[in-house]
């Protein structure tokens, strides 16, 4: 029998990397999902073949809990609510690792006789663990708006407390190490972690929330490879190292996207909305307001069309009617394109998701660095819902907080047409300078009621 579970390991662990191929493109990307379960689902199998396994009526009665909340969350899920979802599910398995570890220690009274690295490895998975489970809940919190988007935050203090909680937390695995076995001890580890996750995630930012997300992810990974060292389950090792290592990759990306380093983000106090933050003064300059009759006529008789979607796009539930808008410019000719930034939305890829729900072809879906170079060909930018993505201050101004931020060109295409409920700030609460630009109309309104009011201009036309 063990045996057969090595081999279903090495055959769970080959779809797991071949599955993770399949995430590096949108063409790919679902069947690498499916190819990663088949995976997953081998792997469970194969730990449930272990000999010794026992306790079949809990292990049922789990599985039975996680089907009957699981598939239905996902299924009835809202393309605007995927990263509430992600962040909720990643922190349900840092929570995992961190209960897997208060268990072990009462199963071990206090880890006695047991290796020091299956200490370790559990000390850390607690602490870890529990980090990522709380600071997953506020963020899930903050983008279904349960919480205020904005820091909340201790002010100058908040980094010597978060210091404080630490050092508590690392005492108590300290004092366990040195032979405590006290249900206290692991119990106040559990809480000081607990805590020490949400005084580092409450402070930040919604602006920063789609690397939080992120960098949570790869934390639960590290954690479950701890848990996988601890019981000594190779699944769990090897898939938590592939989720902490592509985690941290990814969370490092994103930070270099937004021209922002990891302990910065960590550190907090940057977005969310509220007061502008400083920056250039924009003096008496006014904007430009449009219609949709003028904006299906400026594009219609275009070349070229980039559409910017941004999270107001996700919001207004607009990527169908986007989607609408784009065929019909495209039966009179005018070529679309879609401007992606690696930050639009609230969690790494949102607007790739968005747009394949509503069937966008792939190849029109262009990466920042691939599609800044077109901007200055292209006739009419329309921006749907992006804010600090487009923001020209991020070239111009070196003291607006997002300054050297690698934005969308959009201000060197021929015009731009803006589709936003109102002149509020986004995430960063920074005014964009480009709704002030000449060449800029600002469009009001609901983003899907003015796409789809542009819809019926154009077919007028």
């Amino acid at each position: 029998m063990t045996t057969v579970v090595v081999a279903l390991y090495i055959v769970a662990f080959a779809l797991f990397i071949y599955g993770l191929m399949g995430l590096t493109g949108p063409r790919t990307a679902v069947r690498g999902n499916l190819i990663a379960a088949v995976g997953m689902g081998i792997a469970v199998l194969a730990t449930l073949l272990i000999p010794g396994v026992s306790n079949w009526a809990l292990i049922v009665l789990g599985v039975a809990l996680g089907t009957a909340l699981g598939v239905p969350a996902a299924k009835q899920v809202k393309m605007t609510a995927m990263p509430q979802m992600v962040a909720l599910f990643n922190g349900v398995g840092g929570g995992a690792v961190a209960l897997i570890a208060w268990v072990e220690f009462n199963t071990t009274a206090g880890f006695i006789n047991e290796p020091t690295y299956v200490m370790v490895a559990s000390l850390f998975g607690a602490i870890v663990g529990s980090v990522s489970f709380w600071g997953s809940l506020v963020a899930f919190g903050k983008l279904q708006e349960l919480l205020p988007g904005r820091p909340i935050s201790l002010g100058k203090p908040q980094q010597l407390v978060n210091a404080l909680v630490l050092l508590a937390a690392l005492a108590c695995a300290v004092a366990i190490g040195l032979g405590g076995g006290a249900e206290l001890l692991i119990i106040g580890t559990l809480v000081f972690a607990a805590a020490l996750g949400l005084l580092v995630v409450l402070p930040i930012g919604g602006a920063d929330m789609p690397v939080v997300i992120s960098l949570l992810n790869a934390l639960t990974g590290l954690s479950a490879a701890a848990a996988g060292l601890a019981l000594n389950n190779t699944a769990m090792i090897v898939a938590g190292m592939i989720v902490g290592a592509s985690g941290s990759i990814l969370t490092n990306l994103m930070a270099t996207a937004m021209n922002r380093s990891i302990p910065a983000i960590v550190a907090g106090g940057f977005g969310g909305g509220g007061a502008a933050a400083p920056g250039r003064e924009l003096g008496d300059r006014t904007h430009r307001e449009t219609n949709a009759a003028d904006a299906a006529v400026q594009m219609a008789y275009a070349n070229q069309v980039v559409v910017v979607p941004g999270y107001g796009m996700a919001v207004a539930q607009a990527q169908h009617v986007v989607k609408d808008m784009a065929r019909l410019l495209e039966d009179k000719g005018v070529e679309v394109k879609y401007a992606i930034h690696p930050v639009a939305g609230r969690m790494p890829g949102h607007m790739n998701v968005l747009l394949a729900e509503a069937d966008v072809p792939y190849e029109q879906l262009k990466e920042m660095d691939e599609i800044n170079g077109e901007f200055n060909r292209t006739d009419v930018a329309l921006v749907i819902g992006a804010n600090d993505v487009t923001n020209p201050a991020a070239r111009n101004d070196p003291n607006s907080p997002i300054h050297g931020m690698p934005i969308l060109n959009v201000d060197e295409s021929k015009s731009v047409i803006v589709l936003k409920r109102s002149m509020n700030t986004g995430f960063a609460g920074i005014e964009n300078e480009l709704y002030y630009e000449p060449g800029t109309s600002m469009l009001f309104g609901d983003a899907k009621a003015s796409v789809a009011a542009v819809i019926e201009e154009l077919k007028a036309l």
